[in-house]
């Protein structure tokens, strides 16, 4: 039978409290079950007079409002704001009855410029909610995922003026000096003498947004943009966070996000990241410090119909690779760059039967390079065929992959409409912190059904009891607490 309803319920009066419009199990409930918001009155009570001026708006309804934003994917603090006025749940979370007035959405921009943009105020959040992932046993860092995402800058990739900057010097420099200078000596070479002054390359500068970096976005797009560094757990929690312009490698920074890890989650047994990070120095710096190396396997590049690389045999004891015409090349030099040069005698190369798939040289010289770091990066290559390492990297994708994807697609990072680096990572740390907080949130009501947080704190120790091979719960004994 059809039926037609109504318009008569948009008058109706009714009395409720907000508490009973809000769904038992909305995102927001589980948040605020999750973690008290009350430690941020500590964190800004410097940045605000007790004394003097008016009322300020509640500095947790400050935070809660761009929370707000991150976690629901909104563009913007201006809808923001307009979702709020009509969303009964979000009023709730910020407690806010029907008839008060929601903040103008320029009040945490303002806020922000006065108070809070030289402060650590954010990365306090987000290491508040690790610290709290972490105590409920949520976090486990034994297991590191390393890596980067560019996110697009607020900056019109066609306005832009080109300058000359020095090119800055490797972290690792001053040893990688020391060790080729050790190595010429031991091949009966002079030691290098100080090292130039560094090169100037151009680049490209926007100049909407001059601390963004041009990235190369497949074979012909360029961008401006940020880079995103993070590392996570096995359980996909970002335990760091850091942010650089769009044209700085991956593999520069990664020394930092280890470090910043290290000290937040102590030392991990195993480090998993991509092809960019297969460097002679990152697999000689995590197996220095008993880290195991988790990487991939990276083609040769080596042109079509040519020999590759590994068709030349290293032989260790002579010092020099073997051809596949079972002649040696011998060494020559340990560049400034670490890599020692081995050649061929251009006679027994011009005689040769493969030197067509062997080089292009003109006077018949075949060069090989070899870093003098080049074993970390073998052994590294050894490992990738273990049992353990295939299991591990193949976690990558439920992890930092998805750490990533989830930023773009439900937390509204695939660009920044902000500018400049600080502002730029105060969002970073915030939308971290609010995946951190929905993961946490939702894993905490999964597992307590909304009962207290020291029930939550029994059942989390029945679980962990439950897994020790001496001690096992009965069935039914983690629901009847």
């Amino acid at each position: 039978m059809l039926s037609k309803n109504n318009s008569e319920g948009r008058f109706q009066v009714s009395v409720h409290s907000l508490d009973e419009l809000v769904p038992k199990n909305h995102l927001v409930r589980q948040i605020e079950k999750a973690i008290d918001f009350s430690f941020i009155y500590d964190l800004v009570q410097d940045t605000y007079s007790s004394q003097t001026g008016r009322p300020s708006v509640d500095p947790v309804v400050l935070i809660k409002l761009v929370l707000i934003q991150y976690l629901f994917g909104i563009r913007s603090m201006r809808q923001t704001i307009k979702e709020i006025e009509t969303n009964i749940a979000y009023r709730w979370f910020i407690g806010y009855d029907f008839t008060q007035p929601i903040p103008h959405f320029t009040t945490f921009g303002k806020n922000y410029v006065r108070r809070f943009r030289d402060t650590d105020i954010f990365e306090s959040i987000f290491a508040r909610i690790l610290e709290k992932a972490v105590q409920l046993g949520f976090v486990e860092p034994d297991i590191l995922f390393i890596d980067a995402t560019h996110v697009n800058a607020s900056a019109n990739k066609n306005r832009y003026v080109k300058t000359l900057v020095r090119e800055q010097s490797k972290n690792y420099q001053d040893l990688l000096e020391k060790e080729i200078n050790q190595d010429r000596i031991v091949h009966g070479k002079k030691p290098l003498g100080k090292k130039p002054e560094p090169k100037e390359k151009e680049v490209k500068v926007s100049t909407t947004d001059p601390e963004s970096g041009l990235f190369v976005k497949g074979e012909k797009e360029r961008v401006f943009a940020y880079t995103f560094h993070a590392a996570c757990d096995r359980n996909g929690f970002v335990v760091v966070a850091q942010v650089t312009p769009g044209n700085v490698h991956d593999s520069r920074v990664f020394e930092d996000v280890l470090r910043k890890a290290e000290d937040i989650a102590g030392k991990p047994r195993a480090v998993a990241v991509d092809a960019g990070y297969k460097t002679p120095y990152i697999s000689k710096l995590l197996l220095d410090e008993q880290i195991r190396p988790v990487m991939p396997y990276t083609r040769p590049h080596t042109k079509d119909g040519f020999f590759k690389k590994h068709e030349y045999v290293y032989d260790e004891y002579y010092e020099g690779y073997i051809c596949p015409n079972h002649e040696m090349l011998s060494y020559e030099l340990t560049n400034r760059d670490g890599y020692r040069m081995y050649r061929f005698n251009p006679e027994v190369c011009r005689r040769c039967p493969f030197l067509s798939q062997c080089t292009e040289s003109k006077d018949h010289i075949k060069r090989i390079s070899r870093h003098i770091w080049a074993a970390y990066v073998e052994e590294a290559d050894h490992l990738r065929h273990t049992t353990e390492n295939k299991a591990i990297y193949a976690r990558r994708k439920e992890t930092i992959e998805r750490v990533f994807a989830d930023m773009k697609e439900k937390h509204g990072m695939r660009w920044t409409t902000l500018r400049g680096l600080r502002k730029v990572s105060m969002q970073a740390m915030l939308v971290f912190a609010c995946m951190n907080l929905k993961k946490l949130a939702t894993w905490l009501w999964r597992l307590g059904g909304g009962r207290s947080t020291s029930t939550i704190f029994l059942l989390l120790l029945a679980e962990k009891m439950n897994k020790l091979p001496w001690f096992r719960w009965k069935q039914g004994s983690l629901s009847a607490i």
